[in-house]
């Protein structure tokens, strides 16, 4: 991780057939294209590989969440419970859509904590939306009874682990809905993109209308086409497409370098009594994008975290204190911050986030520390930071 890393040939070539055509929008201009589909030819190769009946692509992962939520018909006052441990895309495709985001606790897998999630639902509750942040995933079989039980949509946010499984099945595919990001430093990158795949036809057929003004998309006169909803724009273009169609064709043999490095790390880590690695449900497997582990406690965690920079070991995060990922730093969320009036039903059924106990969280990330795991290392480079690690995380005990 991330994809860009390894820009070859594959991605040049699939470029150049766009560039060649001239035709960078997914959608008309026939004539011109010379055959070439770029946009179609990756949810084609999504949806296999994702063992998924559709995929629609769009512009990122914010959109792919957004998409899939109104797709669902999530909208003015639906409550949707989601991790404190995330990115803030999260959140935000939430409030878009006039929802409202019921943040829960997570455990120690970094995801949620589905006893959490039971206690959070209420009589407005329609989606639970677990995040597989770093490259790993929730309980899913625990989430997935809640949802059936209580008859709510389980949407999974893949944006960070494309490629995980989890008892034998991707990532993505397990609930009603999957959204995947392919911006710049995921895995797979299309430079910017997402994809929300799903074996509902009603929700597919929503989703690529909604996320092209309400076009059906029926016949072959763009202009003539009905709009039977409202919807915007969320497209990608072809020329990411075109970027996303050969990394995707790449997947496997990213996720197999990302796995050889992770372990390399791992297993000089192992050797310190003191780090106890995250919890990876049983039957799953992650895409060993980050390895993440937890320290006796937060001030043993930031003096490694510390240890670490000076080391001159880069690409490892302490996302307790982090602007993006954690909830303690969302005060534009928790302080209610828009440049417009928010809807009625935000303002009334938001939660008070400065006086919610959110402790449990707080006990697995100010210990945890999350290291980047790259594609383009060396073996000697893995085995020297391997041996950075080591030393700088045992200077810190």
């Amino acid at each position: 991780m991330p994809g860009f890393e390894l820009f070859g040939d594959k991605e040049r070539k699939e470029v150049q057939d766009v560039m060649d055509s001239g035709v960078l929008m997914r959608y008309g201009f026939d004539g011109m294209r010379n055959g070439h589909w770029k946009t179609k030819e990756l949810e084609a190769g999504l949806a296999s590989r994702m063992q998924s009946q559709y995929a629609h692509a769009v512009s990122s992962g914010t959109a792919a969440l957004t998409v899939a939520l109104a797709s669902a018909g999530v909208g003015a006052g639906d409550e949707v419970i989601m991790p404190t441990f995330t990115f803030v895309a999260s959140f935000e495709s939430i409030l878009a859509l006039g929802a409202v985001p019921v943040l829960v606790d997570i455990d120690d897998t970094l995801t949620l904590k589905p006893q959490a999630v039971e206690k959070a639902i209420t009589a407005k509750t329609k989606v639970v939306m677990p995040v597989h942040m770093c490259g790993s995933m929730a309980d899913l079989n625990a989430l997935k009874s809640i949802c059936d039980k209580h008859g709510l949509l389980l949407l999974e946010d893949a944006c960070q682990a494309i490629g995980g499984t989890y008892q034998d099945k991707p990532l993505g595919s397990i609930g009603d809905l999957g959204c995947f990001s392919f911006d710049y430093v995921k895995t797979i990158t299309c430079g910017e993109g997402g994809a929300v795949i799903t074996n509902n036809k009603d929700y597919y057929g929503n989703a690529h209308k909604y996320s092209d003004h309400g076009h059906d998309h029926i016949g072959n006169n763009r202009g003539a086409e009905d709009h039977p909803f409202l919807g915007y724009n969320f497209r990608i273009s072809e020329m990411n497409a075109a970027v996303g169609v050969a990394q995707l064709s790449r997947l496997d043999e990213f996720i197999g370098i990302q796995k050889r490095n992770y372990t390399v790390l791992r297993e000089a880590l192992s050797n310190i009594s003191e780090v106890i690695f995250r919890t990876v449900p049983e039957g799953g497997e992650e895409n060993y994008s980050f390895l993440n582990f937890f320290l006796p406690n937060e001030e043993v965690a930031q003096k490694a975290q510390q240890a670490l920079n000076d080391a001159g070991v880069d690409g490892c995060f302490y996302w307790y204190n982090n602007n993006w990922h954690y909830y303690k730093k969302w005060e534009h969320l928790t302080q209610m911050k828009s440049l417009g009036k928010l809807p009625k039903d935000v303002i009334e059924s938001l939660p008070d986030y400065n006086k919610v106990d959110f402790s449990e969280s707080d006990a697995w990330m100010s210990r945890n520390i999350s290291c980047l795991i790259k594609l383009g290392w060396t073996e000697d480079e893995v085995a020297q930071r391997a041996k950075k690690m080591v030393k700088a995380i045992k200077s810190s005990l």
